[in-house]
């Protein structure tokens, strides 16, 4: 689709003034319901083509993904997209070019989905790349350009990239009392070894079903080294739970599974994540969604996760040594106050004392910060305790 396809004809026969023809996004209340992402492609191809016929100048409109376009619903408890755009003109030379990369990259999609095959971003970028003929521009010059027209893709047709059949590199494990199928195998995730089965980037109902769940709560940490301590002190089977890391900040893949966890299986989230800007933040995208993701926080965010740690005063609370400390840098104080004026963060108390109390200690502290006390305290006594004192978790 419009790969190497010249203009229509009739635009090639007399110069025209072009009437803009934006090509707007499905509103957010009518997306799951008009049609699969492959119908939507075919909607805006066939949108740029009617708007070429009649002498028009085809613009695509992207809602933009910028924390002045994310407002949080304080009913719903998430973050959401609002209206505003950016528009994309065939004809405006400004434009042109991401207007046609838009169009590639949604040709690519296309032709991935009727073939019933996935690729990863990277392979979309080198399936979207060539040289156009009689130039020597190339379409896209590095995987830089490719991975926001993707985004931009998503957020225009309102469609998850999984919809459009791309994938990111896996990153994340799980690990625990529950069996799953993943494309027709069944795996049990109380037998995956060291490193646990790793969560797969699309993990949606038609490829990945929960079979048999055996656990009372989702134990999400925030690194992998961190995770191997609780698969190898077997937790899980101690405290009939489930594992989950998402190696740092969690990609869409385990938030997704985050999410239909907590849904389908009626299973609580509880958060174990690093004392720090960065802790909150990963905390805020699991709990709120992501100005990023907006469009997508209904599918991804799980308003009732808990924060249980690492707590500003847990370093006074478990006698922990100043070996622990890791100073606060000037960054990490305007990280701090940028979170604390987001609207999601602003007006909860406990979020206050426990961010001032951080800048005011002038450290911050890692979960693994409680290796001092021994190998396995963050196992066998912090998390237990902390799973019973509700009265120092966070919401």
């Amino acid at each position: 689709m419009l790969r190497d396809q010249p203009p229509p004809a009739e635009l090639e026969e007399r110069p025209f003034m072009p009437r803009k023809t934006a090509i707007r996004p499905p509103t957010a209340a009518g997306r799951r319901g008009r049609g699969s992402a492959a119908d939507k492609i075919v909607a805006l191809a066939e949108s740029v083509v009617a708007a070429a016929a009649k002498k028009r100048d085809p613009a695509i409109e992207i809602p933009l993904r910028t924390l002045s376009n994310a407002e949080y619903n304080a009913r719903r408890r998430i973050i959401e997209m609002g209206d505003k755009t950016a528009t994309r003109n065939f004809f405006d030379l400004n434009k042109a070019k991401s207007f046609m990369q838009t169009l590639l990259i949604a040709s690519g999609c296309k032709k991935l989905i009727d073939e019933q095959k996935t690729v990863s971003i990277r392979g979309l970028y080198y399936l979207s790349k060539h040289t156009i003929p009689g130039t020597n521009e190339k379409t896209f010059k590095d995987q830089e350009e490719s991975d926001p027209i993707i985004e931009d893709l998503e957020v225009a047709l309102e469609a998850l990239r999984e919809e459009l059949h791309v994938f990111a590199d896996s990153r994340g494990s799980i690990a625990g009392n529950l069996t799953v199928a993943s494309r027709g195998d069944v795996i049990d995730l109380r037998r995956m070894g060291a490193g646990g089965f790793s969560i797969p980037s699309i993990v949606e109902p038609d490829v990945f079903q929960f079979k048999k769940c055996d656990a009372k709560f989702i134990l999400h940490v925030e690194k992998g080294t961190v995770w191997a301590r609780f698969n190898e002190d077997k937790f899980w089977q101690k405290h009939h739970c489930i594992l989950t890391h998402g190696g740092g900040q969690p990609p869409r893949g385990v938030r997704r599974l985050l999410r239909r966890m907590h849904e389908e299986l009626g299973l609580p989230v509880y958060c174990l994540l690093d004392n720090d800007p960065w802790g909150y933040y990963i905390y805020s995208v699991i709990k709120q969604g992501s100005i990023n993701l907006a469009f997508e926080s209904q599918r991804m965010a799980v308003p009732d996760a808990k924060f249980i740690g690492i707590r500003s005063g847990d370093y006074e609370d478990y006698d922990l040594s100043d070996d622990v400390k890791i100073a606060v840098d000037d960054k990490d104080v305007k990280r701090c106050k940028q979170i604390l004026a987001y609207p999601w963060f602003k007006g909860k108390k406990e979020w206050e004392k426990e961010i001032n109390a951080l800048l005011k200690h002038g450290f911050k502290m890692e979960v693994e910060s409680l290796l001092t006390k021994s190998i396995s305290f963050v196992t066998e006594t912090y998390v237990p305790e902390r799973l019973k004192q509700r009265s120092k978790w966070l919401d």
